[in-house]
């Protein structure tokens, strides 16, 4: 698999400011991007005045929660202590998934990281544009936090938008923990959080059979769907690595097109996975998705709801679901009948 570049995330390339150097040096190698990334550059950013949700109390929620984000986020990386503690491999590895979940991780795993799982170079903040990413940890510990139904249910209204924000803190929180810790027992550790990923996130967390890469694009859980954020701590430390699992997702996912077919922006596809640079995958149209995070004024989180998986399936049909085409078609059929194409909680909330 190739590596990605994050100066071609639409995030990395929403940000370059005409006339400076990353804008310049970006479309100068990339001149098909720059009529289609200069008009949603016009469009107003999200949790912005002019977009459909705006709410000049209630965006300010989501705005100060990604300054705060951006503020912390020097912090992801630290000293090592120079006392090195000496560690069983066994024992630390239980003691960090229990640390992580002591502070608000639902789900952890652990993995062999692969070279393909990094960015090739950064893109994101002028600071650091255009730089190789070449020195790579051994092992990445990855946490999902669950983020709440009815709120992302609200998608794609600001209480949507404002549940992504808390999850994205509460990742970066048990990440700077993690690191913190495993930076004091004498081993490199970096806390890869919003804004200041090194990797790609849902990829470490398919490795660790947290679950797998849908038709979304996003990482599904059994337990939650698509309604979870990821946080991924990277470290020399010696760990014992869990086993990727074909949970029988992506086989549901080629049944069920729920996202796509609810997707404002039409960004997701209906049809079957394609070859994308050696891989198999849904290939999302990263402009169209943006588009409608800069209309409507949140990330939207349509297809988050959408996903029979975010609304929860019972134990029993996700057995073997991967080769058993009659429960992925009862699965279906029963979120058909309790939520339509998806569910929509539009009742006002006590403090939004």
């Amino acid at each position: 698999m190739k590596r990605v570049d994050e100066r071609d995330i639409i995030f990395s390339r929403a940000s370059y400011q005409k006339g400076s150097k990353q804008y310049e040096d970006y479309y100068r190698r990339n001149p098909e991007k720059k009529e289609i990334d200069d008009a949603l550059r016009e469009a107003p950013y999200p949790y912005g005045e002019g977009t459909a949700t705006y709410h000049p109390i209630n965006s300010s929620i989501a705005e100060g929660t990604f300054r705060f984000l951006g503020d912390i986020k020097k912090y992801s990386e630290g000293e090592v202590n120079s006392r090195k503690v000496e560690v069983n491999s066994e024992e630390i590895t239980n003691k960090v998934k229990g640390l992580a979940k002591y502070y608000g991780a639902n789900l952890v795993g652990i993995t062999k990281l692969k070279e393909d799982f990094y960015y090739s170079h950064r893109g994101r903040h002028p600071e650091n544009y255009g730089e190789p990413i070449t020195e790579h940890h051994s092992y990445g510990i990855v946490f999902a936090v669950e983020m709440d139904k009815e709120m992302i249910n609200r998608a794609p209204l600001i209480g949507e938008g404002i549940e992504v924000t808390k999850g994205y803190v509460n990742t970066a929180v048990i990440g700077m923990i993690l690191s913190y810790f495993i930076r004091e027992l004498g081993y490199e550790a970096r806390n890869h959080m919003d804004g200041n990923y090194l990797l790609v996130a849902p990829l470490v967390a398919e490795e660790a059979g947290l679950g797998e890469i849908g038709r979304n694009g996003l990482l599904i859980t059994n337990e939650y769907g698509s309604r979870v954020r990821l946080g991924v701590v990277t470290t020399n430390m010696e760990l014992i690595p869990d086993e990727k699992e074909n949970l029988g997702i992506k086989e549901f996912c080629k049944i069920c097109s729920n996202c796509a077919t609810t997707c404002p922006g039409k960004a997701i596809p209906q049809g079957p996975q394609e070859d994308v640079e050696g891989t198999m995958r849904w290939k999302i149209n990263a402009e169209s998705c943006f588009s409608v995070w800069k209309r409507v004024g949140t990330d939207c989180g349509v297809c988050l709801s959408a996903c029979p998986f975010s609304q929860g399936i019972e134990a029993e049909l996700l057995k073997d679901i991967k080769n058993q085409t009659e429960n992925r078609l009862k699965i279906l059929e029963k979120y058909k009948e309790e939520h339509g194409l998806r569910p929509f909680n539009h009742t006002p909330h006590e403090w939004i």
